[in-house]
């Protein structure tokens, strides 16, 4: 069976939402998109009455070739957005030309000032609330929606680092919206309880309504189809049968497992294609308080700390972004139960070719992931963690700092494996996220990430698919 489409678009997370917005207000009203998703739609409901965020396994979608390390993401319509916490952190400017002002990594081939306006569209969509008094990152407009209320011990340390400590930009509502109520700050925002936090089913589904879009649910792309450079049709199993739809444009805005492996299978070889597969890793903290009640927050991550963020050491260990929680976490002791702060140190990775994507042998229709760990440059920052703790958190009353032991190697932000990039030598696709060698081919989302920075990845994926879409 064979169809024709102006476009198609692998995927219905925030990479082709995003993408999929800006591109209907472009063209007629002829215009034939079809959308291929994986996962079926599962409503709020479902997922609450069945306290899962998909009726597709994770762990049947792909091979994990280090059970230690965890890979997070929801095959289902809206991807993502279904589990994610909602934390919108724009990136820093520096995060784009790390090689430039620090001399590691790799320069981005787009800036910070190119995707300023772009940030604050996706904010706007989303209805982000953010700080009114400033924020670490250059901003033409404030935020859509007033901050979260800051715990006490968040208002410490924000009179000690009034330029460095902000409330948590966050798509978890402060003030309701037409679809969403005002965050009830529960603290299980992976399966949001009220369904307070922006997701493409709650927000953005009248997209895929539009009458020039089809939506194919229960869809698994195999491969994209060239001729003589040109990308002609997308084949996908849909009940067991394989399909074939014809497209002028295909889009693939699948994770950074899944992108990398329907490019493998359309035998698009890259030396690259694939590798630098990261996220960020992070080290909780636990610390007692004298005398100090916390836990008085409106949602459940209120404090950002950038005193650890950007700076000269950036050169040599690597930059981390602190976070601050308000989920009662009660300290056992009377009279003590809430003198206790949690706090998460999420620090950046410089990727490496060891850790890649490719197709599994025994069933090449599964990517398998090969991770080794994070880069000796990432532990260099973990390790001074310990040393500089106590000096950075003096200001507040403390009894005791616990670091954990052990750092946790997941933080649900899956990023590399088709990189951008000015040179085809050595980037996937360019600074429009057009792939080198198919001129029709378009890849979106944070597998597209040259590095990874210490901020959260979901609000900078969907400005790309803007600029990808205001750049065709």
């Amino acid at each position: 069976m064979s169809q024709d489409y102006n476009v198609i678009i692998v995927g219905t997370g925030f990479a082709s939402s995003f993408f999929l917005s800006a591109y209907l207000e472009k063209v007629g009203l002829t215009e034939r998109i079809l959308v291929l998703e994986r996962g079926q739609l599962d409503t709020h409901s479902w997922q609450i009455e069945n306290r899962r965020n998909s009726s597709t396994s994770v762990e049947e979608t792909f091979i994990n070739n280090n059970p230690k390390k965890k890979w997070y993401y929801t095959p289902s319509f809206g991807g993502g957005s279904n589990c994610w916490w909602a934390a919108t952190p724009r990136m820093m400017p520096n995060d784009f030309r790390m090689k430039s002002v620090y001399g590691v990594g790799v320069d981005w081939p787009v800036s910070y000032e190119e995707l300023e306006a772009l940030y604050y569209q996706v904010e706007l969509a989303m209805a982000v609330s953010g700080p009114d008094d400033g924020s670490p990152f250059p901003r033409s407009q404030p935020y859509p929606q007033p901050p979260h209320r800051f715990t006490d011990p968040d208002k410490i340390l924000k009179a000690a680092y009034p330029d460095l400590y902000f409330q948590q930009p966050t798509a978890r509502a402060r003030v309701a919206t037409a679809n969403r109520p005002a965050c009830c700050a529960s603290g299980v925002c992976d399966l949001c309880p009220i369904n307070a936090k922006f997701t493409i089913l709650n927000e953005m589904r009248a997209l895929y309504e539009d009458p020039r879009v089809t939506l194919i649910l229960g869809a698994t792309v195999q491969a994209v189809e060239t001729t003589a450079g040109v990308a002609t049709s997308v084949t996908y199993l849909e009940g067991g049968r394989l399909q074939r739809a014809k497209g002028d444009l295909i889009v693939l805005g699948a994770n950074a497992l899944f992108n990398p492996h329907i490019l493998l299978r359309s035998n698009l070889d890259h030396p690259l294609l694939g590798k630098r597969l990261h996220e960020q890793v992070s080290i909780g903290v636990t610390v007692d308080l004298d005398g100090v009640d916390n836990f008085q927050g409106s949602t459940s991550i209120t404090g950002f700390g950038y005193m650890l963020y950007d700076g000269e050491h950036r050169a040599q260990y690597a930059g981390c972004l602190m976070e601050s929680f308000n989920i009662p976490y009660i300290r056992l002791e009377r009279g003590k139960w809430r003198q206790r702060m949690i706090l998460k140190y999420v620090f950046e990775d410089l990727p490496s070719e060891q850790n890649y994507v490719t197709t599994n042998v025994d069933d090449p229709t599964l990517p398998e992931t090969v991770y080794l760990g994070h880069s000796n440059y990432t532990q260099k920052g973990i390790d001074r963690l310990s040393d500089v703790l106590p000096e950075l958190l003096k200001p507040l009353p403390l009894e005791q700092i616990r670091i954990n032991p052990e750092v946790d190697p997941t933080v649900f932000h899956i990023q590399g494996t088709t990189v951008m990039g000015n040179d085809p030598e050595t980037s996937v696709v360019d600074r429009y996220l057009v792939h080198h060698q198919v001129r029709n081919l378009l890849v979106l989302g944070s597998s597209v990430f040259p590095t990874g920075a210490p901020a959260n990845p979901t609000l900078t994926l969907s400005a790309l698919s803007l600029w990808a879409a205001a750049h065709l």
